[in-house]
């Protein structure tokens, strides 16, 4: 790295640390290869970032009609208000291969696959979107695919199916899950560590040699655009430093006897509001370095036990509140939907050319039924982001009386605006030409 003949796809290196550059105006080339049959391009990638909520909605406030600016939202969406023109919102497609069991079990583990479930306690799905892409798409990227979670797996059984069907929506085969990482410090290694390292080795303190040596070759501006995202990594790495020295991102400790909160399972920090912000920014860093291109965040389990005491709602768990539609389930959803707003508006503001990184993003945020009742008939979807200039947002596509209304044709139309094209996936021959 001391030379200056470096692309956008260059590193900066430390001991054990390299830390991918953010888009810059001037270097010509991403410098990675391609997926096959696609031109090399001096454009940023294409990234996909699924968020999921277990459990449904609110029944009578997840709605949106109109178009553009003119768009108007149910109240679970209203922390999307500043996204309308970028957003889709998408009604009527399903699983059907989740409705055979009918119940959250049954419903989660092939969102992203769409095939059928092993029952018995077995474990079998397909791999999931996110998965194939990375074997095919994030193949030029340090990190193929990041999988990240907010809730430990649960690995019993419920009414015949797996829970662990719940617990994870990428697999990486039909009988492996993906493993989620949990650790927001963990998930922060994967984008800037090669190595074991001492954990309290700062990754920016290791790499401040080279970041000045990179600094002197580029233009103004991309020295302001450096300096900001240095800035950005540096938060995060204090963030979560303070949140540990806080014990809110500890795991399990038998010797506390009386805990404030609830305290859910091995490896869930304490603070959720905290544990979620995190995973978001780290899923931004990663778009914004191009060490990944595919990140989905399970924001909870399906059937989850999460509580909320970080927004007064401590009295319930997520999975019995999403059975009635009371004041403080719609709170709860508002909370999930602030997560995609809050990806939504950092990658808006990171300019990246012509267009934002949210413009180069496409954001699905998604559940396995529409609300806590078990409806899958027809799911929630929402994406935000312009798919690289390719999807056209401020719109409503209402699927709900049309034929073929799978939900693997929009993920096929996902893996379109990626350059990836299988003539099936899942259950689903053709992607949605509207998207």
């Amino acid at each position: 790295m001391s030379t200056h003949h470096f692309n956008r796809r260059a590193f900066l290196r430390g001991v054990g640390v390299s830390m991918a550059l953010p888009w810059l105006e001037s270097r010509t080339v991403w410098g990675d290869t391609p997926p096959t049959g696609v031109k090399p391009s001096s454009e940023a990638p294409v990234r996909l970032g699924v968020l999921f909520a277990g459990n449904g909605f609110h029944s009578k406030e997840w709605w949106a009609k109109g178009e553009g600016k003119n768009m108007e939202l149910g109240k679970v969406l209203a922390p999307l208000t500043d996204f309308r023109e970028k957003m889709l919102f998408i009604r009527g497609l399903y699983n059907a291969e989740a409705l055979k069991g009918n119940i959250h079990s049954s419903m989660t583990g092939n969102l992203l696959s769409g095939a059928p479930l092993a029952s018995g306690g077995e474990i079998k799905s397909g791999t999931s979107v996110d998965q194939l892409l990375a074997q095919r798409y994030g193949r030029g990227t340090k990190v193929p695919s990041l999988v990240l979670g907010c809730e430990q797996s649960n690995p019993s059984v419920h009414k015949n199916y797996s829970m662990l069907y719940s617990s994870h929506i990428s697999w990486s085969s039909p009988t492996t899950p993906t493993p989620l990482e949990l650790y927001p410090a963990l998930a922060f290694d994967q984008l800037f560590k090669d190595s074991a390292s001492k954990g309290d080795q700062s990754v920016l303190d290791a790499v401040l040699a080279d970041a000045k040596d990179v600094r002197r070759g580029i233009s103004t501006r991309d020295q302001q655009k450096l300096d900001e995202y240095l800035d950005s990594v540096r938060e995060v790495e204090q963030r979560i430093e303070n949140a540990g020295k806080r014990g809110e991102l500890q795991g399990w400790r038998p010797t506390l006897a009386k805990p404030n909160i609830p305290r859910p399972a091995e490896g869930i920090p304490q603070d959720i509001g905290e544990h979620m912000k995190l995973m978001c920014d780290i899923m931004v860093l990663a778009f914004q370095t191009d060490t990944t291109r595919l990140c989905t965040l399970k924001l909870n389990n399906d059937h989850s036990s999460l509580r909320f005491p970080n927004l007064g709602v401590d009295y319930m768990i997520h999975h019995l509140l999403s059975h009635s539609d009371t004041a403080d389930w719609l709170k709860v959803n508002q909370f999930f939907v602030q997560q995609l707003g809050y990806i939504a508006r950092k990658l808006d503001a990171i300019q990246e050319g012509p267009r934002t990184a949210l413009d180069n993003s496409m954001l699905v945020f998604c559940s396995s039924m529409l609300t806590g009742n078990h409806i899958a008939n027809q799911l929630p979807v929402v994406v935000l982001g312009g798919g690289g200039g390719r999807i056209k947002g401020g719109r409503v596509l209402d699927y709900l009386d049309k034929p073929d209304r799978q939900l693997c044709r929009l993920h096929l139309s996902l893996m379109d605006k990626m350059g990836v094209r299988p003539a099936t996936f899942g259950d689903a021959k053709a992607p949605l030409q509207e998207v």
